[in-house]
């Protein structure tokens, strides 16, 4: 199995001391994140995930645990693992003395690549950054700025890619065109790790999908399979005329809601079939005018988790 992950984490836990005591960002979090998965990971503002990334990048040292990347310990092999990485963080940090061309071009020189093996054209025209190529950064928008940092982080045609709220304050039509390249590199066997607030973007993008709260993993699963075990179906059922005993016998399958006379059902996806719900009305003679379901999105179920998780640790 090793030999088929891109990055291991192993309990890795990183603590700062403030002057009211020890504050605690990442609490033995394990990970195993497969070759040429596109992986999410996923959590609220102050959940971690930067930490990580940022321990991943040298930026921030750990207090404990440990990174396999590749195979090879991080902290053994760590000059010769950063070229397998492409880090795209937060921060828009450029230098505003070259053109967009320039540093492309700068960047990778600096991993050793030789002019003809050089993709800065390929990328600059797949983020968009074709009309701006000899533009320095300072001149360019904050969502052009944006398109600069992720091209920086793939000069070197890395098998890691981490992006970071890539897509964070940046219009439509550039997340559009760096999902479909990403989307293309990660077809080519690229790994592709992402941080998100956009959760659809997460729904749509990613194979498998961690949560972390608190500086904790409380979930980590292919994104089918939480589906399966967090995820709720709910049934849309509008009938002619809503009774008490239609209520009755519903409410034993799960949460209901209605309006007017529209009856939402909301269950665990395995709990109920179709049919069913359909035996259970047939009882009563009821008049149906229609049935629809909807299956629990990533979103659904990141707010029930995260929900839970913290109404779980106010009340310890």
């Amino acid at each position: 199995m090793p030999d088929k992950l891109a990055l291991r984490i192993n309990n890795l836990s990183k603590s700062y001391q403030t002057k009211s005591g020890t504050l605690q960002a990442l609490d033995q979090i394990s990970l195993d994140i497969p070759k040429g998965s596109f992986f999410g990971l996923l959590g609220p503002n102050g959940a971690g995930k930067t930490t990580m990334i940022n321990i991943i990048a040298s930026l921030v040292k750990k207090t404990s645990g440990s990174i396999i990347i590749n195979g090879k310990d991080f902290d053994k092999y760590q000059t010769d693992l950063k070229y397998s990485l492409g880090i795209v963080p937060q921060e828009l940090i450029l230098d505003p003395f070259f053109t967009v061309y320039e540093t492309l071009e700068i960047f990778a020189s600096y991993y050793g690549i030789k002019k003809s093996q050089r993709k800065t054209l390929e990328i600059i025209t797949a983020l968009g950054l074709k009309e701006k190529a000899h533009n320095p950064p300072r001149s360019l928008s904050g969502g052009m700025r944006r398109r600069l940092l992720i091209a920086k982080a793939l000069v070197h045609d890395p098998d890691i890619i981490i992006l970071d709220e890539p897509t964070a304050g940046v219009d439509v039509e550039l997340r559009e065109k760096l999902w479909s390249y990403v989307t293309k590199l990660n077809k080519q066997g690229k790994t592709i790790i992402l941080t998100t607030h956009y959760l659809e973007e997460a729904e749509e993008l990613c194979d498998h999908i961690a949560i972390i709260d608190k500086g904790q993993i409380i979930a980590n699963d292919k994104k089918v399979n939480l589906k399966k075990i967090f995820g709720k179906k709910k049934f849309i059922i509008e009938f002619t005329k809503l009774s008490p005993q239609i209520t009755k016998i519903l409410a034993k399958f799960g949460d209901i809601s209605f309006n007017k006379n529209i009856l939402t059902l909301e269950h665990k996806t395995n709990k109920l079939s179709y049919l069913d719900l359909i035996a259970s009305l047939t009882k009563i003679n009821v008049e149906i005018l229609n049935i629809t379901t909807k299956e629990s999105e990533i979103e659904d179920i990141f707010k029930n988790l995260i929900y839970n998780n913290n109404s779980s640790l106010n009340n310890t």
